[in-house]
């Protein structure tokens, strides 16, 4: 009777501890997903705001990372600054034209751009980036799309920007 007793605590604590066990893991699961997701993102996002930038000064959007990163790293933007107000009529209005690095523009010091085609928590996998054009309505619409290739969980994969649809959204968003 007495061995019993003891077998049957033994089981009662293995089974509590099987439940919490069973109970916690998606707990842990998804608080890390949100975690590494939340990194993955930005890092997304900061690869969108690059892309938007090419296509502004290039016409299209880059097809590779090195295109893209050698434009971070080495081209700028013309920026137009306006000194004065364009709805008073008596006012004199200004326009002058400066070149800005692109760099310094979109990203603050020492931003390390040269890990922007890396995801973050791997060893070293990088996004998959593709560009291109598509038709929509009969117009020629220049698109991106940026892919994680090793999610943190494989039913969930990030991408940012469509080579189906003229869209630069995420899909988190």
């Amino acid at each position: 009777m007495k061995i019993i007793r003891i077998v049957l605590g033994v089981v009662i604590v293995v089974l509590a501890f099987l439940i919490f066990r069973s109970i916690n893991e998606p707990i842990k699961f998804n608080k890390e997903k949100k975690y590494r997701y939340a990194q993955v993102i930005e890092r997304l996002k900061d690869i969108r705001t690059a892309q938007i930038a090419y296509k502004s000064v290039k016409g299209s959007y880059a097809s590779s990372f090195d295109s893209l990163l050698s434009f971070i790293k080495n081209d700028s933007f013309i920026i137009i600054k306006q000194i004065g107000n364009v709805d008073d009529t008596t006012a004199v209005i200004i326009r002058d034209t400066i070149l800005a690095s692109v760099k310094d523009s979109l990203y603050a010091p020492g931003f390390p751009i040269d890990s922007l085609p890396f995801i973050p928590f791997t060893e070293g996998s990088k996004f998959k980036m593709q560009a291109g054009e598509i038709e929509k309505g009969k117009v020629n619409v220049k698109v991106f799309e940026v892919v994680d290739t090793d999610p943190f969980d494989k039913n969930q994969v990030l991408r940012v920007g469509s080579m189906t649809e003229p869209s630069n959204a995420g899909n988190w968003e």
